[in-house]
């Protein structure tokens, strides 16, 4: 009786906050259950739920390697540009040109004038509004080298190995750091070019030909989108000059359709939700609106992108090579094959 009298007596031991401890081991599945999971839905779910720490993580690191953005959103806010008072209707110039040469103004101008006289602030750009924007270009040296670590990280959560979102990031950039740093400037440079496309196209579009423009550039910017999901997957993976893995991801962009949009419906529904807290409810939620995507979107936009190519991947590309390695073995002895880095 004493001795359970001073258990309860002892003090009890506080539950740690785990939820970013990227050493934290999950609760494991045997093989057999994951064969059962294939590789559909259910398998992303319960892959989600166990490494939900390690993909803050990874997003965290993302964000901050592409920290030169910061200046593009500071000079976007107008933070560094120059306020002016401007009249906030486009024909109060020529109105007030009319009136300039009458002697004394009627009832009738006086009342033009009110309604189309009004001031609204403006803002001018300066010169650190330029300068940000330029530093905010350096994120063109930094974005392969994100890309290429958060493609290795959400693979091996993919493919089930142990991950530690750190230090595998950073072997994964040592590895690929040529391929990372010459791609990722010109990933970042398509994306940006077919970004601004589509706002051009969408906003100056009223003719049939602006409008087929518009939808043309759209479904290459989806066809580019889907590629990428598998381009720095193949990085990380295999050995391969851009040139090929431009081409094999074109060709897997294609194959993969049906999980290819399954995973661009999901970063839609995620961008969404981040769009309807920063603008909508009545800006009630706008610093959730901030916050997920510098703890939340990145990572999982890319863990749905990985987890849609590999599996296309690993049919096509290393199943096959696997299989051929067996029947190598079985003729020369035992040999390792690699999958790559």
């Amino acid at each position: 009786m004493n001795d359970i009298d001073n258990r309860d007596n002892e003090p009890k031991k506080k539950r740690k906050f785990r939820l970013f401890d990227s050493q934290r081991e999950g609760k494991g599945v045997t093989k057999e259950q994951a064969q059962n999971e294939g590789t559909g839905l259910k398998r992303f779910f319960r892959l989600y739920k166990d490494n939900l720490g390690k993909l803050f993580s990874l997003n965290i690191m993302m964000v901050l390697g592409c920290i030169p953005l910061l200046f593009a959103i500071l000079a976007l806010s107008g933070t560094v540009s120059r306020e002016f008072a401007a009249p906030a209707s486009d024909v109060f110039p020529l109105i007030r040109a009319e009136s300039a040469g009458q002697a004394a103004s009627t009832p009738a101008d006086l009342v033009v004038l009110a309604v189309d006289g009004l001031q609204k602030l403006d803002r001018a750009p300066t010169f650190w509004t330029y300068f940000f924007f330029g530093l905010s270009g350096l994120t063109a040296f930094t974005f392969g080298f994100v890309n290429v670590g958060a493609a290795y990280v959400t693979r091996g959560i993919v493919m089930g190995d142990p991950v530690f979102p750190y230090s595998d990031f950073f072997y994964a950039i040592k590895r690929n750091w040529r391929q990372g740093l010459i791609y990722g400037i010109i990933d970042f440079l398509i994306l940006g070019l077919l970004g601004f496309d589509l706002y051009y196209l969408f906003t100056t579009a009223n003719r049939v030909f602006e409008f087929f423009l518009f939808w043309t550039t759209v479904v290459i910017a989806i066809v580019y989108i889907f590629m990428r999901y598998y381009l720095y997957v193949q990085m990380v993976t295999f050995d391969l000059s851009i040139r090929k893995l431009l081409k094999n991801s074109l060709i897997f962009a294609i194959l993969g359709m049906k999980r290819n949009f399954l995973a661009l419906l999901g970063t839609l529904i995620l961008v969404f939700i981040n769009v309807m807290c920063l603008f909508g409810l009545g800006g009630f939620l706008i610093f959730l609106g901030i916050a997920i995507p510098l703890m939340f979107l990145f990572a999982h936009v890319r863990f749905m992108g990985t987890y849609a190519a590999y599996y296309k991947i690993k049919e096509i590309m290393i199943d096959p090579l696997q299989n051929e390695a067996g029947e190598q073995n079985e003729k020369n002895g035992p040999d390792e094959l690699s999958e790559g880095t």
